[in-house]
């Protein structure tokens, strides 16, 4: 029994394609509940943080928390994934979601509602590691291009229905219901893994880094509270601002050093660094986490303060973007299995990326709704070429011992990446609206001192504009309009960056078999004498 894996049909790659499918549905079902998590409480957000009484701050960390989380344990499961049985990883990990999700539900504050959305992360930050992991075992990298699009249209699916539902629920049965729509879909997705995926336990002698994974969450967690309350909570030129900026650099620096001289197997292994594919898609991954995330998580914001959209409205928008997205992913993905050749699409992708970027950053709250929509098109073609495409390229590059460690590594940067855009870009929006709103209001209550009583909501909240007199909501709405094209202004320079990392990136074109030709031909002659 012990040497079934080396017979199994999913190291081998010669799983055929009915029967990666019928493993694939549960691995897709699992994937849509994750993203499902994030999209369906973007439009709903505005009201969660109004009802909970929170701040522009509060709305940022409840975004925030599940991605720091999702960052921190998403190369802790890719070593898991080394370890132990994968369908119980993914089952844990959904189980892991459904709590979060529960305590969210019923969340009574904002303090626990950030907490419930940190467990969250952590179910979804297996997820969103695992089914990676799982596909690149069971099919070839050339192959793969052909299940990537299934994973990008799953991903559009969620990011189209979900700001829909969220909408829909928050309108007619309240926000509490975008945690708890989740649940049956979770848990739909748990049976069908029970019942589809069975793969082989292919356990190797690994030992998790706790340390390093503790102190590279440390360090994390300490820059994004610098950025996210720094000029709001205290000065930017302050002892608090210089403590917790040396205190994250510290830890920072701890880490490293302790993933590269102490830890056994450390969570993210500096050696897979050499490999200038990796390194250079590790680069590209942080750059487009900081400008995608960190700017397109307040359109929905944009649209339902500046526009004086509902929240089913708002949700009606997102279709533009992810219109783009289902179109470019599921293209590309077919295209790169024909012909093995993957460079010029994820190139063309951040073009594109960097012209949606560029023309939303012209967005203000008097530009209208179908120039916006067709700005978010063009930057979805762009995120559809590039996200999948970016994780491929480095699987065809690494061995398959280092796969779940590698895959990890580009989605834990694309996570922190967007962890900083979301924290930074977030107290930039909140600086903006808080000095535009108090400018703009000291203004009007000079020649207006009868609306006194309506201005009396603190500046640094999130107002229902369609509550405020047509005077004072004018001011809110130019504020979120002009802070929100600033942002992807902000923006902008990240994604040129992400270009530049995937110009060097050299292309190899796809290999036909999981595993590379060095591991082929190590089985194929292993007993071959050293010269």
């Amino acid at each position: 029994m012990t040497q079934a894996p080396t017979v199994s049909p999913a190291p081998s790659g010669q799983m055929t394609h009915r029967e990666v499918l019928e493993a694939l549905s549960g691995l897709l079902l699992a994937m849509f509940v994750a993203m499902l998590s994030s999209t369906i409480v973007s439009n709903a957000l505005p009201t969660i943080v109004d009802d909970l009484k929170g701040s522009q701050t509060g709305y940022t960390w409840v975004v925030v928390a599940t991605m720091l989380a999702m960052t921190a344990t998403t190369p802790i499961w890719g070593k898991l994934a080394d370890m132990f049985n994968k369908k119980t990883l993914v089952q844990s990990a959904l189980v892991i979601f459904l709590v979060g999700s529960l305590i969210a539900g019923f969340a009574p504050s904002m303090e626990v509602l950030i907490g419930a959305r940190v467990v969250q992360g952590l179910g979804v930050g297996g997820l969103t590691a695992l089914v990676q992991v799982v596909i690149a075992t069971m099919v070839s990298p050339r192959e793969r291009g052909r299940y990537s699009g299934y994973i990008g249209a799953v991903f559009a699916l969620a990011t189209v229905s979900g700001p829909l539902i969220g909408g829909v629920l928050v309108d007619t049965v309240g926000w509490r219901w975008c945690f708890f729509a989740g649940l049956p879909v979770a848990a739909l997705a748990f049976v069908v893994l029970q019942r589809t995926l069975h793969l082989p336990v292919v356990k190797r002698e690994v030992s998790i880094d706790y340390l390093g994974a503790f102190l590279l969450v440390g360090g994390v967690s300490i820059l994004l509270i610098w950025m996210s309350l720094g000029g709001q909570n205290f000065d930017w030129v302050s002892w608090t601002s210089g403590a917790l900026l040396v205190a994250a650099v510290v830890v920072t620096a701890l880490a490293v050093h302790v993933e590269a001289n102490v830890a056994v197997d450390p969570v993210i292994p500096l050696r897979l660094f050499r490999e200038r594919t990796l390194t250079l898609a590790t680069i590209a991954s942080v750059l487009i986490g900081v400008a995608m995330f960190g700017s397109t998580v307040y359109l929905s914001l944009y649209f339902q303060r500046a526009k004086d959209m509902s929240p089913t409205e708002a949700g009606l928008m997102s279709i533009c973007m992810v219109g783009g997205l289902l179109v470019s992913s599921i293209v590309s993905g077919r295209v790169i299995s024909d012909t093995g050749l993957w460079k010029r699409w994820l190139v063309g992708g951040m073009v594109a990326v960097i012209a949606g970027i560029g023309l939303l950053a012209t967005i203000d709250a008097d530009t209208p709704l179908w120039r916006t929509g067709l700005f978010m098109a063009v930057l979805g073609l762009g995120l559809g070429a590039t996200m999948q495409n970016l994780v491929l390229a480095v699987q065809n590059t690494i061995a398959l011992a280092d796969m779940g460690a590698g895959s990890s590594v580009v989605a834990f940067f694309r996570s922190l990446g967007g962890s900083i855009g979301i924290a930074a870009l977030g107290a930039v929006l909140a600086h903006q609206v808080a000095d535009a709103v108090e400018s703009g209001l000291t203004k009007l209550l000079a020649t207006h001192p009868e609306y006194a009583a309506a201005v009396s909501h603190d500046t640094g909240g999130i107002p229902d504009v369609s509550d405020l007199p047509a005077p004072v909501r004018v001011v809110f709405e130019s504020a979120f309009g002009d802070a929100t094209g600033h942002i992807f202004l902000v923006a902008l320079p990240f994604a040129i960056g992400a270009l530049i990392a995937v110009l060097l990136i050299k292309e190899v074109p796809l290999r036909t078999s999981v595993k590379r030709d060095d591991e082929l031909a190590a089985e194929i002659s292993p007993a071959t004498p050293q010269a």
